[in-house]
């Protein structure tokens, strides 16, 4: 064997495979009895599943209800601490409400007040909440109940309490909602609120309205009032939580009736402090009928209280407005709530100016008129500041068309004034003295009045108004200069056409000179030195009135004087008994000419009387002095006046010192206090061409008004 190695590896080899052989028929034998084992395994594990599939559907089918009995009684038990909460803020509104009723500081009641109102507020979100949640809740649990019957799913001790659940919750539901939203103590509460709301704005008064008007004496040159603030930080704040309160409960028209009734009643009630009872009469037919004084002073009250109005009253209001009802819809309704308060009030007002300016146009209220339409001027830019917006839309148009009535009226009473003057042709005689008549007087006094610091402007603005309204925005626009004194111009050269006309009522042509002479010198001398003088041109006054007035002064002397000077003449004179004769008719005739100065003719200027005194001395007593000597030795000249005798004469002449002239100087000196004359320095120029010009040289010491 030992030869045969090979062979003896091969028997080795073979003996390892039969027991290889060997092992993998056990190993075989094995698996078989473990796939046995696995078989009867699954056996098993299939029966205990068929066995335990009904538990598995009972399991989540007890899941399953579960989850749907939580999702009902989830809400039904947020439903019930709802109703918790709610009845325990009702307990705290009482509480609350018992300390508000015994509080009387007003600090502790308004802190009080912001608790109650917060209080209000989260009753209202747990009532809202109930009210919101209350049917679905009630429905789920509702339907639960349905299901648990009809199902049999649990047993009828669970089903029967969900379902007392269910009647109470349901009961509860229907009959405690809506008594708390609408009987309650929330509705108790809101009316509470009003109340509260309601009270405090009865408390916030405009302060210190009228207090000048009494201290001032009512002279009109008041300040107006400071705006101050209406209420305290803390009565604000409460004003707006309520308002907002009220609100959110569906009260937001009673809110703004509630606030625009009083806050109008406190508008209205501070402003009846000024006494503006004048505002009862504005049609324009009354206003006629009223006494020019009482028209005048009601029209200076209007200017003032209007515009207090609107600077303090009404800015007052609006801050107010703004403050407690400004975060109501985004700030839409506090606009509107301002207005209503305000427009009432306005149409008082604005009736009044409207009727002022559709009544009479009478020459004097064109003063008033412009006072009226300076001050709305003044306020224009401030007014459409206070009503801007859609809200204030209608108040802004009314306050334009015043304006525009303002100008109108205005504009045709200066225009009707001028017409007027040119126009009265009464049919009556001119003065029988020569006097200056009422009309030049008064009218030159009211261009003069017009034509001052107060008017110049508004009247300027007027007329240039009216000029962009009849031409156009776009067309070419005159200076107010110009404008003003092409306007007066107008009424000044209808003024020289009446005088024209009433001097041809003059038979005396003595007379007819001594009226031009007194009206154009009065003219010039009143308006020379002034707004209005100044306007119109010096140039302008000379050449239109002082010499005119001239020219009558020399023609006066000649028709009056010039026919005795005439009889004074030497080389006419040849013979004692013409030299005796017409002396004695000068004397005469002097005589006569004196009467006639002392009772029919009448130089009320004191500076014009006084030239004219002196230019007739110059004329007279040096002919008849000249005369006497000339004829002295065939004359007795003791027997006649000496010329100092003459010349005193002249002087009682032109004094004004008689009755009548005394009678006279008195009435013009009350007059000329008012018309407030104005001293004139220049002197009088020599009239080119008249060899007597320089006797009417002016007198400096006489320069001034009588």
């Amino acid at each position: 064997m030992e030869n045969y190695p090979i062979l003896n590896k091969l028997e080795s080899t073979c003996s390892d495979l039969k027991t290889l052989l060997k092992s993998s028929e056990n190993l075989q034998k094995d698996l078989q009895k473990h796939d046995e084992n696995f078989n009867t395994l699954q056996e098993s594990l299939a029966l205990a599943s068929r066995r335990l599939a009904p538990l598995q559907s009972l399991s989540i089918a007890s899941k399953a209800l579960e989850t749907r009995i939580n999702r009902a009684v989830s809400p039904a038990l947020v439903l019930i601490d709802g109703f918790k909460i709610s009845e325990s803020l009702q307990r705290k509104l009482v509480d609350i409400s018992t300390k508000l009723s015994g509080q009387k500081p007003e600090n502790r009641r308004l802190r009080l007040l912001i608790k109650y109102v917060d209080c209000v507020d989260k009753l209202n979100i747990a009532i809202n909440l109930i009210s919101q949640e209350g049917g679905p809740a009630i429905q789920r649990l509702q339907e639960v109940v349905e299901f648990l019957s009809r199902t049999k799913a649990t047993d009828q001790f669970r089903t029967h309490r969900l379902r007392e659940t269910l009647v109470t919750l349901k009961a509860l539901y229907e009959t405690e909602v809506d008594s708390m939203k609408f009987d309650g103590l929330l509705d108790e509460a809101l009316l509470n609120l009003q109340d509260e709301f309601e009270a405090i704005l009865l408390q916030l008064r405009h302060h210190n309205i009228g207090v000048q008007e009494e201290d001032g004496g009512g002279d009109g040159d008041g300040e107006v009032v400071d705006v101050s603030e209406l209420g305290t930080e803390m009565e604000v704040e409460v004003l707006r939580r309520i308002s907002e309160t009220l609100t959110t409960n569906d009260c937001l028209d009673i809110c703004i009736d509630i606030f625009v009734k009083v806050r109008y009643k406190r508008a209205a009630k501070a402003l009846m402090k000024l006494n503006p009872d004048y505002l009862r009469t504005y049609k324009p037919e009354e206003i006629d009928q009223m006494e020019w004084e009482s028209l005048e002073t009601s029209i200076t009250l209007w200017t003032q209280h209007f515009e207090l109005a609107v600077r303090t009253v009404f800015v007052s209001e609006k801050n107010l407005c703004n403050q407690v009802l400004g975060n109501i819809m985004d700030g839409i309704v506090w606009q509107e709530c301002f207005v209503k308060i305000a427009d009432k009030i306005m149409a008082v007002f604005f009736r009044f100016g409207e009727g002022v300016a559709r009544s009479n146009k009478e020459p004097q209220k064109l003063f008033k008129l412009l006072d009226m339409f300076n001050s709305l001027e003044n306020l224009k830019t401030e007014f459409y500041d206070i009503f801007e917006g859609e809200a204030g839309a209608d108040i802004c148009t009314r306050f334009r068309e015043l304006e525009k009535l303002l100008v109108h009226a205005s504009s045709k009473v200066y225009w009707e004034f001028g017409l007027q003057i040119e126009g009265n042709q009464d049919g009556l005689p001119p003065p029988q003295d020569g006097s200056v008549p009422k009309l030049v007087r008064y009218a030159i006094n009211y261009l003069k009045y017009l034509t001052t610091e107060s008017y110049i402007e508004p009247m300027a603005h007027v007329l240039r108004t009216e000029q962009i309204w009849k031409a156009g925005a776009l067309s070419a626009r005159d200076s107010d200069e110009s404008l003003l004194k092409d306007a007066i111009s107008n009424v000044m050269e209808a003024l020289q056409r009446h005088i024209e006309s009433k001097r041809l009522g003059y038979k005396d042509k003595v007379l007819y000179h001594v009226f031009t002479m007194n009206s154009y010198w009065y003219i010039y001398m009143r308006t020379r030195n002034t707004e209005l003088g100044k306007l119109l041109g010096e140039g302008y006054m000379r050449k239109n009135y002082k010499v005119v007035a001239e020219e009558a002064a020399y023609l006066y002397e000649k028709q009056a004087w010039g026919g005795l000077v005439r009889l004074l003449d030497k080389q006419e004179t040849s013979e004692v008994g013409d030299a005796k004769g017409r002396i004695e008719a000068f004397l005469k005739g002097f005589e006569e000419i004196a009467q006639r100065h002392t009772s029919r003719y009448s130089i009320p200027e004191a500076d014009l009387r006084e030239q004219i005194k002196e230019a007739t001395v110059k004329l007279i007593v040096p002919a008849y002095s000249e005369f006497l000597d000339t004829f002295s030795s065939v004359l007795d000249v003791r027997s006649y006046s000496s010329p100092e005798s003459i010349e005193g004469l002249l002087g009682e002449i032109f004094s004004g010192n008689d009755r009548k002239s005394s009678m006279g100087s008195r009435r013009q000196e009350i007059k000329d206090r008012f018309e407030g004359r104005t001293s004139v320095s220049s002197d009088m120029e020599q009239m080119p061409g008249r060899g007597s010009g320089d006797r009417f040289r002016r007198n400096r010491s006489n320069a001034s008004d009588a």
